[in-house]
Order: structure tokens, then C-alpha cells, then sequence
């Protein structure tokens, strides 16, 4: 694990006032339980969602980093697919990390696997190389503040293109390659933010999925 500077967060603050939220982390394959840990440093309850049923009703989920031939498969063998396009549909949080970019993206620069399209974004998949091609960068983040964010690259993918929906959120400083994007209520990074010490990128999903929890409740209400 990568050590950055800590901070003191006021879970409160963080997660906001109206009841607790309800985030996910799609626990087929890859490091869903270091996104489980990060959440839990936020004072968020995470759940490991195993089967397609466990979608429902939640404000947030995160698809893991991992290996996203064998994440595509297993999301076809359990049924997820209708549920996971139901759950974008409705606004919920959706964020994809590493593998999950991949599995989450419109099109992708390798015939396999076929991505599910929830986000308009072409993706190369492994382009910095190979596990020992794995390395550390730091650049600024749109919408956090505290300075530059140090992330965690492993067999990482790349954004080759977006659509005119999608939003830079964080670019590679050398080549101005987008690494992190978000189109509405889907978010996806190249990097692996749970591997570090920084809580910051789950800070910003869990407010989108405060922001989802909230327009849920307020379309409940009229």
C-alpha cells in the first residue's frame, strides 16, 4: 500500500446529514475489499455485492479494479447486466476503477471484452504496459481541493476519446491522456485510489452518491 499524507476527516461532514447511505462494491472479482476499507474511513456502510438482487435500492456502486475479462464474465454469468444499466439509469452513483473503466465504458480499443456502454468513453485497456510497467503520478483533480492527488497505476487503462457529455476530471501531465472523467452520476478513473492513504476520490463519490440519495428521496416525495 502507498503511503500519502493523512488527513483528518469528520465522517459527518463527509457523508452529510439525512440518513446513511447505502454503496456497494461489486465483489466478483479484484481489490473490492480495499474499496470497503476506504469507505468504512468515511464512516460510510459498505456492502459486498455478490449477487444482481443486491443492487436494488442502492445509492452507490463501485466496480472494482481487477482483471475485466474475467469481471465481464462473471457480470454476464450472475445476471447483472440489467441491473447495472437499471441502476445508471435511475442516477445512482456508478464508479469504475481500473477494470472497472473498462467494464463501465462505450467502446473500447481492444475487441474484448465488450464493455456494457454506460459511459461515453473510448478506452485502451493496459496502455502504460505490464504489471512491472506499474507506477505512481501525481496530478491535480477537478472539484478536490488539498493539492496534487498521488495515484496508483497497475496494468492500467487509458481514455482515448470521450463524448461531448463527459467531463475531465484529472489528465496525465506528461501527454494530457485523460485519467479520471465523469458523465452525470458515472465516474471513472484509470488509477487506483483505494491503495492509498488518501481518502479525497472517495470523498467525491460519496457526495455524488449523497447528491443520488437526495433526488431519489425528493422524487419519492412529489
Amino acid at each position: 500500500m502507498v503511503e500519502t499524507s493523512s488527513r483528518d476527516h469528520n465522517a459527518e461532514a463527509v457523508i452529510g446529514h439525512g440518513g446513511a447511505l447505502k454503496i456497494g462494491v461489486l465483489a466478483l472479482q479484484g481489490d473490492f475489499i480495499e474499496h470497503i476499507h476506504m469507505l468504512k474511513k468515511l464512516g460510510v456502510e459498505a456492502f459486498e455485492i455478490r449477487k444482481a438482487s443486491e443492487l436494488e435500492g442502492l445509492d452507490g456502486l463501485i466496480i472494482p479494479g481487477g482483471e475485466s475479462t474475467t469481471i465481464r464474465k462473471l457480470i454476464d454469468l450472475f445476471g447483472f447486466v440489467p441491473g447495472l444499466r437499471a441502476l445508471a439509469n435511475r442516477g445512482a452513483a456508478l464508479w469504475g476503477t481500473c477494470a472497472g473503466m473498462i467494464v463501465i465504458a462505450k467502446e473500447l480499443t481492444d475487441p474484448y471484452p465488450e464493455p456494457l456502454g454506460l459511459i461515453d468513453i473510448k478506452v485502451s485497456r493496459n496502455w502504460f504496459g505490464r504489471q512491472v510497467d506499474s507506477f505512481e503520478g501525481e496530478f491535480a483533480f477537478k472539484g478536490i481541493d488539498g493539492g496534487p492527488f498521488l495515484a496508483v497505476f497497475i496494468r492500467a487503462p487509458v481514455v482515448e476519446s470521450f463524448g461531448d457529455s463527459v467531463d475531465v476530471l484529472a489528465r496525465l501531465e506528461d501527454n494530457g491522456k485523460p485519467v479520471a472523467v465523469r458523465s452525470g452520476n458515472i465516474l471513472a478513473t484509470a488509477f487506483h485510489p483505494e491503495l492509498t492513504e488518501d481518502t479525497r476520490v472517495h470523498e467525491y463519490f460519496v457526495s455524488m452518491a449523497r447528491q443520488a440519495a437526495a433526488s431519489k428521496s425528493t422524487a419519492g416525495a412529489s
